[in-house]
């Protein structure tokens, strides 16, 4: 089912194009405005534009001058227009190539090391990681006995995660946790049980890009709904709830990955309304819920949701350590038992001293976070600043948590950055890994996982990098000020 936007919802996202867009004919300004729209995912590809008659009124405008500016667009390739169908939103083909859908490693082509800035997860906390896989260690003669296998996870991890949603004031049994190789695999158990070929998957845009692969993996269509500067369009969300009608949800209101963004209680009322009525299974992503920098988090997204159309998922990798790879997905009992047996087919079991070890930090999480978060407090100043000094052009949002902060480039120069940081010693995600169909070409996501030292050093090798990048365009401002 094709979305669409109405003249006045065009309007609302274009904003004072007026006065914010550079001079020049009013249709060249808003046809620029439609342009980095498009480029920064607000509006999503494919999307039919309202139409010419219509998008005047809501402008203030003739309608010539709306004429002019869909045929500058469509002569751009941001546009297209079928007869019947009316205009649409598109890239232009170099924009929505390979460098859109490909994944990404920690290391170069050519297999050299890289300072890895495409992915976003913390070391190891030492001194309790040790201590904890001491105690697992101790506890696992008890489990020799067994076959080790636990299609559904060790009790005492169960129980440990159970623990934490409970104090969260999400109360959980151990019976309605299921323990996962992490988050990622928690959601592709979800997509095998609830999808087929050709169903939606309803996503924010941007959002998480392994979310977006195990998406196409399974066969099915992301639909994506815009984020704001500010937060979740609540009534996007509704109306493509209502265009779509997806087969499910997959939304993380809790520092979302990558614009750092944090999901109001009233955000979170109103998206659980929409999907709630429309009786849409939804994931809540809470893989980043733990590291709140700045104030404390609203309630869990779950605690708003029908408890049977409703899974959360949570893993060790962003919190603790990667390496752990443990997860987990809380949802009703019956739907925990529908999930292990997808999971039957897949892996059987995750590793018991993995699980034990998880299990003690869990348990002694509180102790452990204060320390973690304000080095990643620190860090994340550190960057900030840095960036600020060397690269004074970029733009982003200081985010209250997570682990990232999503860069505006101040122009469509991602995908070269990439490519140039590459000579420069730096590995780095493009902005269109984060959006469907290649968007965001205007955006970086930079994690601040790293020592600040080596944060410093990254900065000014990423300066270095981008003048490459952009030595031969021709500097341009932001149009829309958007996430900044």
């Amino acid at each position: 089912m094709v979305r669409s936007l109405t003249g006045s919802q065009l309007a609302r996202q274009l904003g004072d194009w007026s006065g914010a867009l550079p001079a020049g004919p009013a249709y060249a300004r808003v046809a620029a405005g439609i342009r980095l729209l498009v480029l920064d995912g607000r509006v999503a590809l494919d999307t039919r534009l309202p139409g010419e008659r219509e998008l005047a009124a809501a402008l203030g405008v003739s309608r010539t001058t709306v004429t002019a500016a869909y045929d500058s667009l469509r002569a751009a390739g941001y546009a297209v227009s079928r007869q019947g169908s009316g205009t649409r939103a598109a890239l232009p083909r170099s924009r929505s190539g390979d460098s859109a859908s490909a994944g990404w490693t920690p290391f170069g082509p050519d297999g050299s090391d890289l300072l890895d800035l495409a992915h976003a997860a913390p070391e190891a906390p030492t001194h309790a990681l040790r201590r904890a896989y001491d105690v697992a260690l101790e506890q696992l003669p008890r489990h020799l006995p067994t076959c080790g296998y636990n299609l559904f996870g060790l009790p005492d991890l169960r129980a440990a995660v159970a623990a934490r949603y409970t104090a969260r004031g999400l109360p959980t049994r151990a019976d309605q946790v299921l323990v996962t190789a992490g988050a990622q695999h928690a959601f592709s158990l979800v997509l095998a049980l609830a999808t087929g070929p050709g169903d939606r998957v309803l996503v924010e845009q941007p959002t998480y890009p392994n979310a977006l692969d195990a998406i196409r993996r399974h066969g099915a269509s992301a639909v994506p709904v815009p984020l704001t500067p500010d937060g979740w369009d609540v009534d996007a969300v509704a109306a493509a709830v209502r265009q779509t009608a997806p087969r499910l949800a997959y939304v993380v209101p809790d520092f979302n990955n990558p614009t750092g963004l944090l999901a109001s209680d009233t955000e979170r009322r109103g998206l659980a309304r929409s999907l709630g009525r429309s009786r849409t299974l939804t994931v809540v992503d809470e893989t980043l819920v733990e590291l709140a920098l700045d104030g404390a988090t609203p309630p869990p997204l779950a605690t708003y949701l029908p408890a049977d159309l409703s899974v959360t998922v949570g893993s060790a990798s962003k919190t603790l350590w990667g390496g752990l790879r443990v997860g987990w997905l809380r949802a009703e009992e019956s739907l925990v038992r529908r999930l292990a047996a997808v999971r039957a087919s897949v892996d059987i079991s995750s590793a018991v001293v993995e699980q034990l070890t998880v299990a003690e930090l869990l348990g002694s999480l509180d102790a452990v976070l204060p320390s973690r978060l304000a080095e990643l407090r620190t860090r994340r100043d550190a960057l900030a600043a840095a960036l600020g000094r060397l690269l004074p052009t970029w733009r982003f949002r200081m985010p209250d948590g997570g682990l990232v902060l999503w860069c505006d480039l101040g122009r469509p120069a991602s995908s070269r950055l990439v490519a140039a940081a590459e000579h420069h010693g730096i590995r780095l995600a493009a902005g269109p890994r984060f959006g469907v169909d290649g968007a965001f070409e205007r955006r970086l996501r930079l994690p601040y996982t790293y020592p600040v030292d080596v944060l410093e050093r990254a900065a000014e090798q990423l300066a270095q990098a981008f003048a490459t990048a952009t030595a031969s365009s021709v500097a341009t401002r932001p149009l829309v000020d958007s996430f900044a």
